[in-house]
């Protein structure tokens, strides 16, 4: 599989967070690093909303952000049941243009994305879908992330995906609504684990 190449403004820039699901055990995570979505080319042929994931340390060499101009390469991601992202292991990635040069705390309407450690501390919300991909969108926060479940954790082997939409920000942001209880199910049929934000209840919150 060759590589594309790319060129584009970022539009917003997300943490890339997996979770991984086994019926009724606390989810686990993968915090692999970010993806920055653009309006742009690949191969240049104009795209809107692509998006590329990168490594922790490329946003920690560039704290991204709304409105910068970046261009690289990247492979197609394989598996998109895997991967929010479109395309991963970016080489040659240059920043060409910054718009904001300050540096903004993460807000709603965007700032920098702290670095996943802040992520892992304060822990996610269910977030409702609707609001997720109406609401969220630039805010670094709101995050669609893809859920590994495993079905039977005696056979790690059986598993399925599906993507979930979560909060990592505060409870009092105004545009945060929260989903519905996500349903996880276990190596039988009809064994069922309602997680009613099981996560942040186990940290006492």
């Amino acid at each position: 599989m060759s590589k594309i190449e790319f060129t584009g403004t970022i539009v917003s820039v997300k943490a890339r967070i997996r979770l991984i699901r086994s019926f009724d055990q606390i989810p686990t995570h993968q915090y692999q690093g970010y993806t920055l979505i653009l309006d742009g080319e690949v191969d240049r042929v104009p795209r809107s909303r692509f998006k590329i994931a990168i490594g922790p340390k490329a946003h920690e060499q560039h704290q991204f952000r709304i409105g910068d101009t970046i261009r690289g390469k990247a492979l197609p991601v394989p598996d998109s049941e895997t991967e929010w992202a479109e395309f991963y292991k970016v080489s040659g990635l240059q920043l060409m243009k910054r718009t904001q040069p300050d540096v903004l705390p993460p807000s709603p309407t965007g700032g920098v994305p702290p670095p996943l450690a802040q992520y892992r501390e304060q822990g996610h919300l269910r977030l409702k879908r609707d609001t997720c991909e109406s609401q969220c969108v630039q805010c670094p926060f709101g995050l669609t992330m893809p859920t590994q479940i495993i079905l039977d954790h005696w056979n790690p082997s059986q598993i399925k995906w599906r993507f979930e939409t979560h909060c990592y920000g505060s409870r009092g942001c105004p545009r945060y609504k929260s989903g519905p209880p996500y349903r996880v199910p276990g190596r039988k049929p009809g064994m069922i684990y309602v997680d009613d934000d099981v996560e942040r209840a186990a940290r006492g919150e």
